[in-house]
């Protein structure tokens, strides 16, 4: 199912941009992990529309209202059911797409699967509104995961067509002056004047009505070694799966990812040795995964994020129902960079591979 994620947990999304509201289930998680609502809402948050210069105008509480699984702030055995009300939508900006899809968006692929049924208001069940209800699966994912002493961070590390660079999270131990400092910078970012440069970098391609893409890292510190499988059920194929049905996804890689292909393999192997008894990499090139399975390093990843493909100049499109060459300005509200807003739901995404895989490996 298209929707569906997991193996020992079973994710499920539905709902479109404009429809009344949108939601997830989520089935196997285990009864009494504590779940504090608060720090949930703080969590999605950091993902809501319309809450600065950088986002979409679209303005949306994004206030889960959980239905089922969760008891006198625990969780209780039943599937945990949520949704969140759709309360600003506009879908009268949309009504032409079905005739003049936009470019870069699914608009003309959907038309072609689904005949002319889907939903186009707001991107319908392709738009990046449905990340909200993974955020909330994620955010809950996070806090069971803090149970067992694990903790996801992640940050803008590059953005825009200059490639402006923030320092890397640690590769090697976590760093709470690191995950605190990227809460507090204008955008989720370690450096503070890398965070200036790049919402100058959002503020500029905005006002020439374009948009900005980016790259996102994240880490899951305290993760056990041993976590995960070989060949289909890696680690590594598990994230990926989740991270690529994030809207706007273009590229996930682990560790030195693509550099690897170009250093020698005395360059990229990460060295063992013993500490306090324990086997102990000494880089972590391999970004805490080997064979699919964690090497008790952090779990580092990337994932590439392309510009917002709504922006405001006129574009070359096609006429679907005459058959002949079209030109489409896009209207509506829309992120002139989607990344800021990504970086939660790629911790929510990390958050929910790495407890499926424990769940399936109760040992560790």
């Amino acid at each position: 199912m298209a929707s569906v994620y997991g193996n020992a947990l079973h994710l499920s999304i539905f709902g479109q941009s404009h429809s009344p509201a949108i939601g997830c289930s989520l089935d196997g998680i285990p009864a009494g992990i504590p779940v504090d609502l608060d720090v949930l809402q703080a969590f999605l948050d950091r993902r809501a529309p319309g809450r600065g210069d950088t986002s979409t105008m679209r303005r949306e509480a994004d206030a889960p209202e959980i239905l089922s699984g969760i008891t006198d702030g625990h969780t209780n055995g039943a599937p945990i059911a949520a949704i969140i009300h759709n309360t600003n939508t506009r879908s009268v900006d949309y009504d032409e797409l079905r005739r003049v899809p936009r470019p870069g968006h699914a608009d003309y692929p959907a038309q072609v699967k689904y005949r002319g049924f889907q939903d186009v208001a707001g991107g319908g069940h392709f738009s990046g509104r449905l990340t909200a209800p993974l955020c909330i699966a994620g955010g809950i994912a996070l806090q069971a995961l803090a149970t067992r002493g694990i903790r996801i961070v992640a940050h803008i590390t590059s953005l825009g067509p200059e490639g402006i660079t923030d320092t890397s999270l640690n590769p090697i131990e976590f760093d709470a002056s690191q995950a605190e400092a990227i809460l507090a910078n204008s955008l989720p970012c370690i450096d503070a004047d890398a965070a200036e440069c790049m919402h100058a970098c959002v503020i500029e391609a905005k006002n020439d009505l374009d948009s900005v893409g980016g790259v996102i890292e994240c880490a899951a510190y305290g993760v056990p070694a041993g976590l995960g499988d070989p060949m289909f059920d890696g680690l590594e194929n598990r994230i990926a799966r989740i991270a690529f049905g994030i809207p706007a996804v273009k590229g996930v890689d682990f560790g030195a990812g693509f550099s690897a292909a170009y250093l020698r393999g005395s360059q990229n192997n990460d060295a063992y040795r013993m500490v306090d008894g324990s086997v102990c990499p000494q880089t972590n090139r391999a970004g805490g995964i080997l064979g699919g399975i964690s090497t008790g390093m952090p779990i580092v990843w990337q994932m590439a994020v392309k510009p917002t493909p709504s922006i405001g100049q006129r574009q070359d499109s096609v006429d679907l129902v005459d058959g002949v060459d079209a030109g489409l300005v896009v209207h509506g509200r829309h992120d002139p960079c989607i990344v800021p807003r990504a970086v939660p739901v790629a911790e929510a995404a990390c958050a929910l591979a790495l407890l499926d895989a424990i769940l399936e490996n109760p040992r560790l």
